[in-house]
């Protein structure tokens, strides 16, 4: 076959391949509805429709995996035919990039999205099928899994590339690469971070579906214990979904941080919080049968926000808030997800405001030294947290009023305080109603050692009474926490699910307050070979060197107790966004060494010769920046009067966290202009001015031309290659993840026991 013939053949082999793909998405459509309808008719009564609702679920599950596997294929070959591939590969990505491109775009997440809600259908199909529950909680699940169908409809990533981009490629015009994935992306945690994200977003369908199908068939105890596994499943992978992605922040994008309150991020994290909630109003109902209609709210409302995440992310209204949010979804899919939205509110609480009088029925008081009393204050508390952030995000979307990240701090910071206490007072208490001697008699060690260890603290960092009370707070958990799981361990392993998650909250907000509040940064000139302090650090920036990517690490040395460690902190350029940055750490067991870089220049060291300075230039002489602000006039008209005018050229030099302003300066008049040195002290000497133009060179911009006189000498100048960074201190940030991964270890735990053990 000559090449011409096989190339042809190629595309109409990939043509076929897109229509295969659309087909298989509208296919995955007509078997939902057709599933949906099912189950309701059997949810009715009609027990035979059993049979057409799990053949529709398979073939709809089936669409969906077809069309994922088509759009990975094309991803793999290079197919730049599909506008989507186009948008988002290239040939040069290796192929776990490649493998992230699938969700880095829309319509690529929205399928993803769909494949893992089709996975979780055909487990939740045997789940409930042997619990009876299959009519009623499925028919909720697959419409939302049918909406997501509608959305991949409305944004299909089959399109070709001449009718995503209309009139800018001549007919047939295929490209021969892609326009590559965003640089900031090209990370591993890219391959992690957005599958499990989305993940525990498919999961949180499953506990409002069984809420949902408990209100219809009027079931409000019996639902929890179905129920209660696939609440502590979402809440692990939301959360893990949050903090791979927080860790990302960290060690990527360099900024210093792992947490940014950003909009994107709030609106997952309103879910997560609220999920936790309803884990422990569970608790209360599954032991005393009380706060029925709490557990009915939150389970709906965790997933209602998961929808309104989608809303924020896709529809394009954050565009200018957030820096993760997708832009000009268009006005079908901005109108699809709308109706999403109304429809999750419309579904959940209507089906809650027409049985409102018999749950009202249940309602029971409770006494305040109960266990009951506090998860409930504790899961309101959560409650007012989640209303903070909302509040917080929400806002840009009816004012240009922004929140800043003191906002979300400073209102969190006394939930935060409450919250814990509640985790240690909780697991003090009985679920039967008591007198408090047995409370006193338990708590004494705790409130004793949480006291202790904050007086500690305190002397060793600055003090700061809110920042201490949310440190006793902690530590107070985390004793009475740490107490019970050393007892519970020597009982029953299998109840330590929750103890274990308790301590990991524990440790992480200790890990919060003392790597946030008592950080250390500076920025710093880092001249080649130079070796420099930093906070302690003995820290030498020895050279660059290219690697992949077109990207330009820069080898920085850094020594402190007889170890020594290389970090290669990077930079590289995007078309796109300019110039970007990733940081490296050197993590120590009680901190983290964080350097970030800023830019990388000529340094004036040390040779021979004088330097010319622009207005508005900088320059970097012995390890201080030297720019050159403008021209100081204050002086004028006391020259005048003695004969002579005086200008003064301002310059603001900066080592470090110390600046100075010097003002060496010329007087003209009476024959030859003369001109003056200013001592600086950051220079160790006097800056001469040795010659001014005013009109500039030909741009526009004033040019000075000064010298450094050091014990009246002037000393050698040589050019010297100097690296800008950002360098911090994190203390303590290793109990942040150590205290994630304590969390998600509670979950797991607490899954295998009530999988097993149909148990709340």
């Amino acid at each position: 076959m000559s090449d011409v013939g096989w190339h042809e053949n190629v595309k109409q082999g990939l043509k076929g391949q897109r229509m295969f793909g659309k087909f298989s998405i509208y296919l995955s459509l007509f078997a939902g509805v057709m599933s949906v309808l099912a189950y309701i008719q059997a949810a009715l009564g009609n027990k035979k429709k059993l049979t057409i609702g799990r053949i529709g679920l398979y073939v709809s599950a089936l669409g969906i995996f077809l069309a994922s596997g088509l759009l990975l294929v094309d991803i793999l070959l290079h197919n730049f035919e599909n506008g989507y591939v186009w948008s988002y590969s290239s040939r040069d990505l290796p192929w776990h990039f490649l493998l992230s491109t699938f969700w880095a775009g829309q319509e690529g997440s929205f399928m993803f999205w769909a494949l893992c809600s089709a996975l979780l259908s055909i487990f939740l199909l045997s789940y409930t099928r042997r619990r009876e529950l299959e009519a009623h909680v499925l028919t909720v699940f697959l419409v939302v899994q049918t909406f997501l169908v509608v959305l991949l409809a409305a944004k299909s990533p089959f399109k070709t590339i001449f009718e995503q981009f209309p009139g800018q490629l001549a007919a047939g015009q295929i490209p021969h690469d892609g326009r590559g994935l965003n640089p900031l992306l090209q990370n591993l945690w890219m391959v992690i971070h957005p599958p499990i994200l989305f993940i525990g977003f498919a999961a949180m369908a499953i506990p409002f579906s069984f809420a949902v199908a408990a209100l219809w068939r009027k079931d409000y105890h019996g639902w929890l214990t179905s129920t209660f596994p696939w609440v502590i499943f979402s809440g692990l992978a939301l959360g893990a979904g949050l903090m791979l992605g927080a860790y990302w922040a960290y060690g990527v994008l360099g900024w210093g941080g792992y947490w940014g309150w950003d909009p994107v991020e709030n609106s997952s994290l309103i879910p997560w919080i609220l999920s936790m909630a309803l884990l422990h109003t569970m608790l209360v109902q599954a032991r005393t049968g009380n706060l029925v209609r709490t557990n009915f709210i939150f389970a709906i409302l965790s997933f209602v926000f998961v929808i309104y995440s989608t809303f924020l992310t896709r529809s394009g209204v954050l565009g200018d808030s957030s820096v993760h949010s997708f832009t000009d979804p268009g006005t079908i899919v901005y109108g699809l997800l709308l109706i999403f939205l109304a429809t999750t509110i419309v579904f959940g609480f209507g089906f809650l405001f027409v049985r409102r009088k018999e749950l009202k029925a249940i309602a029971k008081p409770m006494h305040w030294l109960t266990r009951e009393f506090a998860l409930s204050i504790g899961s309101f508390v959560l409650l007012a947290s989640a209303i903070i952030v909302f509040f917080g995000t929400s806002l840009p979307l009816f004012s240009k009023t922004q929140v800043d990240a003191t906002f979300y701090n400073t209102m969190n910071l006394p939930v935060a305080i409450l919250v814990t206490l509640l985790i240690g007072y909780s697991l003090l208490v009985r679920w039967e109603q008591e007198d408090g001697t047995f409370l006193k008699e338990k708590s004494w060690k705790s409130l004793l050692g949480a006291f202790v260890g904050m007086v500690v603290i305190a002397f060793f960092s600055s003090f700061n009474i809110v920042h201490m009370l949310f440190i006793f707070a902690s530590l107070f958990a985390l004793f009475v926490n740490v107490e019970i799981a050393y007892l519970t361990a020597r009982g029953n392993f299998k109840l330590m699910g929750g103890k274990i998650a308790h301590i990991g909250i524990a440790v992480f907000l200790i890990g919060v307050i003392l790597s946030g509040n008592y950080d250390q940064k500076k920025s710093a000139l880092l001249e080649l070979n130079t070796p420099q302090e930093i906070f302690g650090y003995n820290v030498t920036y020895t050279g660059r060197q290219h690697i992949e990517g077109h990207k330009t690490a820069f080898a920085v040395t850094v020594q402190k107790d007889g170890s020594t460690a290389t970090l290669l902190p990077v930079m590289f350029e995007t078309q796109d966004q300019g110039v970007m940055r990733n940081p490296d750490i050197e993590s120590f067991l009680t901190k983290d060494f964080y350097i970030s870089p800023v830019g990388v220049e000529e340094s004036k060291t040390g040779g021979d010769g004088n330097i010319m300075l622009r207005k508005e230039e900088h320059v970097v002489i012995g390890g201080a920046s030297v720019t050159f602000s403008g021209f100081d006039m204050k002086g004028h008209d006391a020259a005048n009067a003695n004969g002579g005018m005086k200008v003064g050229t301002t310059l603001e030099i900066t080592a470090g966290k110390e600046k100075e302003t010097v003002i060496p300066y010329v007087i003209f008049g009476g024959g030859e202009p003369k001109y003056y040195s200013a001592d600086s002290k950051l220079l160790k000497g006097k800056v001469q001015l040795l010659s001014m133009n005013i009109g500039g060179m030909g741009d526009g911009k004033s040019v000075i031309e000064i010298s450094l006189l050091q014990d009246g000498q002037k000393p050698k100048l040589e050019s010297k290659e100097v690296l800008t960074v950002e360098a911090s201190v994190k203390p303590f940030i290793m109990l942040v993840w150590i205290g994630t991964l304590l969390l998600f270890a509670g979950f797991i735990i607490s899954i295998q026991r009530r999988r097993k053990a149909d148990v709340v």
